[in-house]
């Protein structure tokens, strides 16, 4: 050997790609199959793609080179353009062929539209996150313009297209569109009441009638989208809810001003901005005075999303994490072997498999109506919102110190990962603003609660453990005050959660990993942080290797 050579390469390992994420994911294929899917073809295609070098190197480009906002052109005309790197254009057009944006709502759509657009979402949001959010309000936003006929007309087809166009142009010379959202101002945040954006009308008031919008927008998602739906005051009627374009019909840009791009932690390929309106052209949607409601139901599908984004995410870092450690070497084994490293494995993958059940289960009530649907979809989508999002940030870190130093260093997923990780509990609606919604529920409709509890309880009748929890619980919500339960919130909601997940576990996992989340979550020491585990009441080979094939 050459005295020299100081740096010869040994017992390191890059992180896992270029492979199928469907095909390795034997968690997905079963929860397909447990409610019917057949939507396997498209979705191996789609895992194919997305876990290909190609489009890891294009996530990894789209997040070290940002979007850049130009205000003005050489002459000093007022633009607003954004320009964004190729890469994020190729992540862009692969999640429009795919029907990312719109697949529950595309007349080819199967019975399990929901389901099957979740994988979609699911798959995709492992590798590259940042373009999940134009795909999530865009679909959010499409049940709400159905509703509007005129709009509906001039705008569905291009809503619904799979073919992606990137120019910056009016809506009538485009083959597909986006839409984009903006709520949040900077003396209310969550708290949408207190906006002051007016919203003056051009002639007459009303549903589908014209406004001019003067305002400004703390919080402007996607500024590059086609059109917004905002919420503003009106002078007679309060909020209201407005579809605002980009560009005027007449050619021109509408009087939207981008003020500057965010600065955020994570989320980096995607734009965020600030804008002001100075009588901006819009259309009010839904009746008037009705503006929370409307664009909240917008929120509802896109707090979903984020459900399933967050489980991704926890998807992506646990593959990375098994890959790693058992390839890695410390003490005469590999990471994979050592005891200790075995625990911090399991307890990612039962978090990771209970996250997908609840996401994937979500998704699937928003296929149907019945009672039982209805009540997982009111109460539990912003309780799995607030919860699965929670987990994936602390996840996030474990997994990086998998990795070592290695980890922390800000040039792989990992690490990328950890940063995106804390948008999601904040983005439609932080953790607290997602228990007092879980509260509002349970208080406004207490049939939707009760419903949830009579079908848990026919699993945990079967497991004393889980039969304890929920007498607890229900205890607990018919003995609190509001002010109590209000105080409570987090630790209710969680429980709540962590129920849920077991049973859903119960239900469709193999026994043997149903039992480990039994046992693990309800031990004393779960949650203190990852990996206190009983190792005498968990088959660790099988969970691995259900998480991840050798």
């Amino acid at each position: 050997m050459n005295t020299w050579t100081t740096h010869q390469i040994s017992n390191q390992f890059d992180e896992k790609i270029d492979y199928n994420l469907f095909d390795s994911d034997q968690v997905l294929q079963q929860i397909l199959q447990q409610y019917g899917s057949a939507a396997q073809p498209q979705l191996r295609a789609l895992g194919q793609a997305a876990g290909s070098a190609n489009y890891y190197q294009y996530a990894d480009l789209a997040n070290r080179h940002p979007p850049e906002l130009h205000s003005f052109d050489a002459r000093g005309r007022r633009i607003d353009q954004l320009e964004f790197h190729p890469a994020w254009h190729q992540w862009m057009a692969l999640n429009r062929a795919y029907a990312v944006h719109a697949h529950p709502f595309l007349t080819t759509t199967t019975e399990h539209g929901w389901l099957d657009w979740a994988a979609r979402f699911f798959l995709s949001g492992q590798v590259e996150c940042g373009n999940l959010c134009p795909n999530a309000m865009t679909l959010g936003s499409i049940p709400l313009i159905q509703r509007e006929p005129a709009l509906w007309a001039k705008l569905g087809e291009k809503l619904l297209s799979t073919e992606y166009d990137e120019r910056d142009l009016p809506i009538a010379e485009k083959t597909s569109i986006w839409i984009g959202m903006g709520m949040t101002e900077k003396q209310g945040g969550s708290d949408v009441r207190a906006n002051q954006t007016l919203a003056r009308p051009v002639a007459a008031s009303g549903r589908g009638q014209a406004y001019l919008l003067t305002g400004h927008k703390w919080f402007f998602s996607a500024p590059m989208s086609d059109a917004h739906l905002v919420v503003a005051q009106t002078e007679q009627d309060g909020l209201a809810c407005f579809y605002v374009p980009r560009w005027l019909d007449d050619g021109s840009k509408n009087a939207v001003h981008i003020q500057r791009l965010k600065e955020k932690v994570g989320n980096r390929s995607n734009s965020s901005s600030e804008v002001e309106f100075k009588d901006a052209w819009g259309i009010m949607m839904g009746e008037a005075g009705r503006g929370i409601p409307t664009i909240i139901e917008m929120a509802n599908y896109t707090r979903l999303t984020c459900s399933i984004g967050s489980s991704a995410m926890l998807r992506q870092t646990l593959v990375q994490c098994i890959a790693y450690t058992r390839q890695r070497q410390a003490f005469a084994k590999t990471l994979a072997e050592q005891p200790l490293m075995q625990a911090v494995l399991v307890d990612l993958a039962l978090e990771t498999e209970a996250a997908m059940q609840l996401s994937f289960h979500l998704a699937h009530c928003y296929d149907a109506d019945d009672a039982l649907s209805l009540a997982w979809r009111r109460v539990m989508t912003p309780a799995a919102k607030f919860w699965i999002c929670k987990r994936a940030v602390e996840l996030s870190g474990e997994a990086m110190e998998v990795f070592g130093g290695n980890g922390y260093v800000d040039n792989g997923i990992m690490a990328r990962i950890f940063k995106e990780a804390p948008v999601n509990t904040i983005w439609e609606g932080s953790g607290n603003v997602m228990c007092l919604d879980v509260l509002r529920a349970i208080q406004r409709e207490p049939d939707a609660i009760e419903t949830l509890l009579i079908a848990w309880a026919e699993v945990a009748q079967h497991d004393s453990i889980l039969l304890e929890e929920l007498q607890d619980l229900t205890r607990l919500f018919n003995s609190l005050d509001p002010t109590q339960m209000q105080f409570m919130a987090r630790g209710l909601v969680s429980r709540m959660v962590i129920l849920a997940q077991a049973v859903l576990l119960t239900q469709h996992a193999p026994e043997h990993v149903a039992r480990a989340f039994i046992q693990s979550r309800y031990s004393g020491f779960n949650g203190w942080v990852v990996g206190m585990m009983n190792s005498t009441e968990i088959d660790v080979d099988q969970i691995l290797q259900r998480a991840l094939a050798a």
